[in-house]
């Protein structure tokens, strides 16, 4: 047996090396507004130093037993026991879904969302870091609900399953989770801490030709191949490529080839992921793929059927960077300096479905660092980071930033009217659901 070649990494050398060098010399966000008074601010921000172990327990114990999407059930039991552990009533099984979450505190007034992720990837569990998204908004929300009498407002935490693929805020946001809400913030762990990194929308479509089976040696004039069809339409798309903005991603597999190769395959499927920056290019490039599809079925005479999104589909991020700048500003508190968009490159990144929140209303989703640049994301190797010491340190970091984020929008209403007016000023609000019908 012959093994693969391995690539070469001379490209990821010099780009991390240029990274690093132009993350040593950049500024973070700055921030035009004042937020909370520094009184509360340290109250706040000793509340989760002091409460720190709690915090750290739920990381650990949710990355010692990670939980696939929808299927959460023991990590969104831990994340309701420490939060009524602290006082608040919880409800589990929100929105039509058994493993989310809600609690909250206030009844009126401007209302801000912290949210939290705790679903796991198959095989290598948190590889994806979501241990410390959930503990850091348990936290930021734990540490913020301490100052509500002062701050006035409403602060909720919605625990939100399945962001891995299966579109669980998309589903809560459908229900009208989300309706009442006038921002929401949140974090991810990363190799690098940015205020504003890009993440691509997804889409799914599963292309499915129906040909004619015949003997491929006896009668293969009476076939009509549709493995022709699926291998024609991977060919199509690969062409595509080169012709596609260089922000945009499209990958697929071949998920039903036929089953024998002396007859011709009268079924056969394929699975791509599109990706696209914004939410008209996303929308033009799953139409292209549809006219490849559509080709393919001609050229080999078979039918086609293409399904989309059999989970909801992902926007891009739209940031909110007077919110975001908010983070920044505190996450220097902690000795970070929160890199504003385009210092790491943009490329570096994936899809979530807090993007179709940012286009219902202001929202941030930071990344923070675990202190390795050359960590990726979805691999053992970042799994190991989310359950280490520098894992540890971006939950307290985190649910600082979070806390005292959302302390600052609650308080100062001249933020607050910024945050709107930049959302407005971007396009308002998006009718999510109905955008790609």
């Amino acid at each position: 047996m012959t093994q693969p070649v391995q690539p070469d990494e001379s490209y990821l050398r010099a780009v991390a090396a240029a990274t690093e060098k132009a993350v040593a010399s950049a500024e973070p966000l700055r921030s035009a507004h004042a937020g909370a008074d520094e009184a509360l601010l340290a109250e706040v921000e000793r509340w989760v130093t002091e409460h720190g172990g709690d915090l750290l327990g739920l990381s650990h114990d949710l990355h010692a037993d990670p939980e696939e999407a929808y299927a959460e059930h023991r990590s969104v039991a831990r994340a309701a026991e420490l939060l009524r552990r602290f006082g608040h009533d919880v409800e589990v099984g929100v929105g039509g879904l058994d493993t989310a979450l809600r609690t909250g505190v206030g009844t009126d007034g401007p209302h801000v969302a912290v949210l939290a992720e705790y679903d796991a990837l198959p095989g290598i569990g948190h590889g994806c870091g979501h241990n410390i998204i959930c503990s850091a908004g348990v936290g930021g929300f734990l540490a913020a609900a301490t100052a509500a009498r002062r701050t006035g407002g409403r602060i909720s935490l919605f625990g939100t399953p399945a962001e891995e693929g299966g579109g669980g805020k998309e589903h809560l946001a459908r229900a009208g989770v989300f309706d009442d809400v006038d921002a929401v913030v949140m974090l991810h762990p990363f190799s690098h801490d940015i205020a504003t990194h890009p993440f691509l929308g997804r889409r799914q479509v599963e292309v499915v030709f129906h040909g004619v089976a015949a003997h491929a040696s006896a009668q293969p004039f009476m076939g009509r191949n549709a493995l022709d069809a699926v291998v024609a339409t991977y060919q199509g798309v690969a062409a595509m490529r080169q012709h596609m903005p260089s922000t945009d991603r499209i990958h697929g597999v071949i998920t039903d080839g036929g089953k024998r190769p002396n007859v011709v395959p009268d079924r056969a499927a394929a699975l791509f992921y599109v990706r696209s920056a914004e939410p008209g290019s996303l929308q033009d490039l799953a139409q292209r793929v549809e006219s490849i599809a559509h080709g393919a079925a001609a050229m080999t005479g078979c039918g086609v059927e293409l399904n989309w999104d059999h989970n909801p589909a992902y926007l891009p991020i739209r940031h909110n960077d007077a919110l975001a700048a908010r983070w920044a500003r505190h996450q220097a508190r902690r000795g970070r300096t929160s890199l504003p968009r385009g210092i790491v490159p943009d490329y570096l990144t994936g899809s979530t479905d807090l993007g179709n929140l940012s286009f219902r209303m202001p929202a941030i989703h930071p990344m923070i660092g675990l202190g390795d640049a050359n960590l990726s994301l979805h691999t053992e190797g970042f799994a190991a980071a989310a359950g280490s010491a520098a894992g540890d340190a971006a939950v307290i970091d985190g649910a600082i930033g979070l806390a005292l984020t959302t302390v600052d929008y609650l308080t100062d209403g001249a933020l607050r009217d910024a945050v709107r007016d930049e959302f407005d000023a971007a396009g308002g609000p998006l009718d999510v659901p109905n955008y790609f019908s």
